[in-house]
């Protein structure tokens, strides 16, 4: 004879609503999925380079605004401080941060990498995320024009003034592609294995102007090339903001906790402290058209 709960005395009835209660399936709360989230993203928890330490990679020589004194371990520079918020949101102390030099274009090609992440103003894009991961953006860019004071191209006001010009630029960066696509210029582009090699061709006369991001742009006509000029800068196209984003090996295990980290920086207001720190100056130039 099979009894219901409905016949038992009330004192059975009570535990057998308990079990049933404790066998039930329960939903995890959000704090308790964030809290698992935040285990997984711990020094203990990474699979990193190399254990208990951090390796972030960047090129040589690492230029300001950037980094400053081509010495990324400083903590000083912008990409040099956001490294250093990021392993900090990780749980990482500044002595457990590990630099590797990685030339520009290797950062983002395809093979394994021998970094944990690498942050070196390379844009996001969909081209370089098939080999490649990308944490979310932690830079809004914008492409700038730099000329000589002297040039005729100094008073350029439009991309179209620009057409005429001899221009270069960094070989694998947006900026080239700033050249092809936006100014489209009658003579081919020139094209520097570095900007420290473009900044030597417009002080010498071998181009008329560079394109370079907007900060590096105001650091070469301060501080490197005083005898030049940021002439103007390209507004965003809409809906397809350009953002500098750390660069993971391609499906790293690591993308969704520094992802999170940068998301966190940004949502606090670090960011944008260390940007009006370490980038005030690059803050105005007229908009070419």
């Amino acid at each position: 004879m099979r009894l219901t709960t409905r016949s038992l005395p009330p004192a059975l009835l009570a535990l057998a609503v308990a079990a049933a209660t404790g066998c039930a399936p329960q939903e995890s709360s959000p704090s308790a999925t964030a809290s698992a989230a935040t285990a997984s993203c711990t020094p203990a928890a990474l699979s990193t380079e190399a254990a208990g330490k951090l390796t972030v990679g960047t090129d040589k020589p690492a230029y300001a605004p950037w980094f400053q004194d081509d010495d990324p371990a400083s903590g000083k520079g912008f990409e040099s401080a956001v490294a250093y918020s990021v392993a900090k949101a990780l749980g990482y102390r500044a002595d457990q941060v590990v630099w590797r030099t990685v030339p520009f274009n290797n950062s983002f090609a395809p093979g394994e990498k021998d970094f944990d992440f690498d942050i070196n103003q390379v844009s996001i894009s969909d081209g370089r995320k098939r080999a490649v991961d990308f944490s979310s953006g932690y830079y809004d860019v914008r492409q700038a024009v730099v000329a000589l004071k002297k040039s005729p191209y100094a008073k350029a006001r439009s991309a179209a003034d620009l057409k005429g010009a001899k221009l270069g630029a960094q070989v694998g960066t947006t900026s080239l592609d700033t050249i092809d696509e936006i100014i489209g210029p009658k003579q081919r582009p020139a094209v520097f294995q570095k900007n420290d090699f473009a900044k030597s061709a417009l002080g010498n006369g071998q181009v008329d102007a560079i394109v370079v991001d907007l900060p590096t742009a105001f650091y070469i006509t301060s501080a490197e090339v005083p005898e030049a000029e940021v002439v103007g800068q390209f507004a965003r196209s809409a809906g397809t903001a350009e953002q500098f984003g750390l660069v993971l090996d391609k499906d790293s295990p690591l993308t969704s906790c520094v992802t999170r980290a940068v998301d966190g920086l940004r949502a606090d207001g670090t960011l944008a402290a260390l940007e009006k720190k370490w980038l005030a100056d690059a803050v105005d130039a007229p908009v070419l058209k």
